[in-house]
């Protein structure tokens, strides 16, 4: 007697993300054992991130930092530099460097405070641009005091906030109000905070100004400090133990909080406040070890940007060279956020505009993130599930056909996979969506193309073959110039005997 066919449906595969932490059989169907190259879009569905495109018309320099100077009449200008000069603009770079400045490994920290736009590297002076001039602090006009070589600067409070990341630092310095040249006049200043870690020494790994607060990072503790609009009453208002910041340009304001990297992965401000402690939920629970195996072991600078018109916060980590991607827009029940993988976007500096444009420094130049390809090259968006058992773990699957619906993705090869018990000896089937033109209705081979208000859908359908205990399925995409997601998934299998 025929057996029935069970379905089971995915709907919005890979909405929750990532999950490399958990056990993969005891995962709900909407995470993702893969996700490379992917985001979940605005309509909680995954699919391919975006590329780049050069903004730099000539091939230039490898840019490795980029801060945005906003200038006093609201206009802007982008600042960047490469392991030997210092540039201003994007379409053209041009060289700014002053002359009396040796440009060591171009990893500046950028600040801009009222109409001056300060880059500071530890072990060089300081560089200041107003526009027209660009050299260093102590040759501007104005200059007075020392001002201090640091690889961390803020602007907060109607001055610019210094420190080192050198081993056993623990001195912030502020300069005095609304100059950035000034360093023993007025209201600036400095504090020794050795002896306020609560938990024994540290040292400064980051400073941040947010919400009416300075926070000092240090590796394994933070400090917050409010009234900081006058430094020599600025009182220390909350310390944090047992967790901390281990990179500079990890930390990111997204307007209500400040995300930030620890040795134990991706953390919130504002839950870290509310738990008072080391929590146990972070927003990279569920690729937790994954993250801190490759940040244990990174020896390059990390950075990181935070993007509300596309809702994410990317991390790069270069030596891996990948980039972790944050959706930030509605975190999961146990607070982590969902996570894809980006691993051929190579970014070697980031910087969202005040416009809203992402920039990305790359070797021949500034790139922005736009667009379905790399540089008018395409890249493959890989997404596989976690591994299904139809509710009877113990019993044989046999699949007979799978369907797919994907959005987009006009005249992108795509390739359905499917495979058992934990092998990746997956079985393939390829095919190529419809191509989209408009008021118009394609059938391409293996599947039917409709045309919704304009949006291309594709139902493939395929026979499957082969069984196992448990199922797992993916989908690989060549993303050459359309967006692509995925919509839905459907397998059909007959449920055997118990194996």
């Amino acid at each position: 007697m025929a057996k029935e066919l069970q379905s089971i449906a995915i709907q919005a595969p890979g909405f929750y993300g990532l999950n490399t932490q958990d056990s993969p059989t005891s995962l709900s169907e909407q995470f993702a054992l893969v996700a490379d190259n992917c985001v979940i879009d605005q309509f909680g569905r995954i699919g391919a991130r975006k590329g780049w495109v050069y903004e730099t018309t000539t091939d230039t320099d490898s840019i490795v930092s980029i801060g945005e100077f906003v200038k006093a009449d609201g206009t802007t200008e982008i600042i960047s530099s490469s392991a030997s000069a210092i540039y201003k603009g994007t379409t053209t770079l041009t060289d700014i460097t002053p002359a009396s400045h040796t440009v060591s490994d171009g990893l500046y920290d950028h600040a801009t405070l009222n109409g001056i736009h300060y880059l500071f590297r530890e072990g060089s002076d300081p560089i200041y641009y107003d526009g027209t001039t660009c050299d260093e602090v102590s040759a501007h006009p104005n200059y007075s005091g020392t001002v201090p070589s640091g690889d961390i600067v803020q602007s907060g409070f109607g001055r610019l906030w210094v420190a080192k990341t050198s081993t056993n630092n623990t001195t912030v310095y502020w300069s005095d109000l609304l100059t950035g040249v000034k360093w023993d006049t007025g209201s600036s200043g400095s504090i020794d905070i050795s002896k306020v870690w609560p938990d024994g020494a540290d040292e400064i790994t980051a400073l941040a100004v947010h919400n009416g607060i300075i926070a000092i990072f240090g590796k394994r503790q933070i400090l917050l400090y409010t009234g900081a609009d006058d430094p020599a009453t600025m009182q220390l208002a909350d310390t944090i133990v047992g967790i901390g910041c281990i990179a500079r340009d990890s930390v990111q304001v997204t307007g209500t909080d400040l995300i930030f990297l620890s040795d134990s992965g991706v953390r919130s401000l504002k839950r870290t406040i509310q738990e008072k402690s080391a929590p146990i939920t972070d927003i990279s629970k569920n690729v937790r070890t994954e993250l801190t195996t490759y940040t244990n072991s990174e020896t390059q600078n990390m950075f990181s940007v935070y993007s509300p018109e596309e809702a994410f916060y990317l991390l790069h980590l270069p030596t891996t060279g990948i980039t972790y991607c944050f959706d930030m827009r509605t975190p999961l029940q146990d607070g982590s956020h969902r996570v894809t993988q980006w691993n051929s976007i190579q970014p070697q500096a980031l910087c969202r505009t005040r416009s809203g444009d992402l920039l990305f420094g790359k070797g021949q130049g500034i790139a922005k993130h736009d667009g379905y390809q790399d540089n008018g090259v395409g890249y493959q968006m890989n997404y596989f599930t976690n591994y299904i058992d139809f509710g009877a773990p113990s019993n044989l699957k046999l699949l007979k056909n799978l369907k797919i619906t994907i959005i987009g993705g006009s005249a992108t090869q795509a390739t359905l996979n499917w495979g058992y018990d934990y092998s990746y000896g997956y079985k393939k089937k390829t095919f190529t969506l419809s191509t989209q033109v408009i008021a118009e209705y394609n059938i391409a081979e293996y599947n039917i193309g409709e045309f919704n208000a304009g949006v291309l859908v594709n139902r493939p359908t395929v026979n499957a073959s082969g069984g196992g205990q448990v199922v797992q399925l993916g989908i690989e995409a060549e993303v050459d110039g359309a967006a692509v997601s995925v919509q839905r998934l459907t397998a059909q299998a007959i449920v055997g005997r118990t194996i």
